[in-house]
């Protein structure tokens, strides 16, 4: 959405303006005001004209622009009603020169997780990556996907869910919360310390001392029906039922703006939301298998796994939390 757009929006959120007023407050045309108008209602917006001018009555459920409108943080929004990939659609853009830009998507056709496995992105979800510039040093880009957990996990627990994160980069509903579906899901579940309701996905470009762009990815379960999720999942509608999701996506882009520019702090949120620590875990590194007791998330991201042979520090690798002995 360009910025005359943006201002027309905002001029009509607050009263009733008619096309001169508007045309005199934005310093461009009364043709370009229609046009704008016009752009708008094709958008989704319902805008009504009466003696007092222009009202705005109604805002789309979803889309771009939808999403922008109101929204406190600096992303343009993509919208597309199905894609491949937001994460691909991302790369694509970040290699353009493209800043702060968030790739929407309904639905994902081709979506992976970390080590490309499998991630289902049905109709309904929040399937969304952001094409970043950040002035960090790459060894640094570990926190942005904490800072994302904990954007995701602070917008589902303001929708009702009682979500937390389990290290790296997934945000669980526990097992005690009602976090499971299906008819298998007592057996599977427990050990991974609850149902899966959202990953986050971080890719990187650049030099040794430099970032050329980032990419996080984040998917969610939002409006996404019991019976199109895995097993070892579940969604914020199955939870609580439907959440408005342009709210849920502004909120995520907001706790995320906030946090990005401060790494530590993502950190120390990160460890306040964190399902992991405290917890027994085996982690499956490059290297091999990890046992011991999770105790702290150092910066900017690596596991603190107290072992019988000491603490060690784990920089990447598949946790799996295990049941008391």
């Amino acid at each position: 959405m360009n910025d005359t757009r943006r201002a027309v929006l905002r001029a009509l959120a607050d009263d009733a303006a008619t096309g001169p007023e508007l045309a005199d407050d934005l310093g461009v045309s009364r043709n370009a005001v229609w046009k704008h108008v016009e752009a708008l209602r094709e958008s989704g917006f319902e805008i009504s004209s009466g003696d007092d001018g222009y009202a705005l009555d109604a805002v789309p459920e979803y889309g771009g622009p939808a999403v922008e409108f109101g929204l406190d943080a600096p992303f343009s929004v993509e919208y597309h009603d199905a894609v491949g990939s937001t994460n691909e659609r991302a790369r694509e853009l970040a290699a353009e020169g493209a800043v702060d830009v968030a790739v929407l998507a309904d639905e994902q056709t081709g979506g992976t997780g970390r080590l490309d496995r499998e991630w289902s992105s049905p109709s309904g979800g929040v399937w969304l990556s952001l094409v970043l510039r950040p002035d960090l040093p790459p060894a640094h880009v570990p926190a942005l996907t904490l800072a994302a957990a904990v954007a995701v996990t602070d917008a589902a627990r303001e929708a009702g869910v009682p979500a937390e994160i389990k290290w790296p980069n997934d945000v669980l509903v526990p097992a005690e919360s009602g976090g499971t579906h299906g008819d298998d899901a007592a057996e599977g579940v427990p050990e991974r310390g609850g149902a899966k309701l959202a990953g986050v996905l971080t890719e990187m470009e650049g030099e040794a001392d430099r970032v050329s762009w980032v990419v996080v990815g984040v998917g969610v379960n939002a409006n996404v029906p019991a019976s199109a999720l895995p097993a070892d999942a579940t969604s914020v509608a199955e939870q609580v039922g439907q959440v408005e999701r342009r709210a849920f996506v502004q909120r995520v882009l907001e706790r995320f703006d906030a946090l990005r520019s401060d790494p530590e702090a993502a950190v120390a949120a990160w460890r306040d939301r964190s399902a992991t620590l405290g917890q027994r875990v085996r982690v499956e590194t490059a290297t091999g298998e990890l046992v011991g007791d999770a105790v702290d998330v150092a910066f900017p991201g690596a596991l603190v796994v107290e072992t019988d042979d000491g603490r060690e520090r784990v920089h990447a690798g598949d946790c799996e939390h295990l049941r008391p002995v």
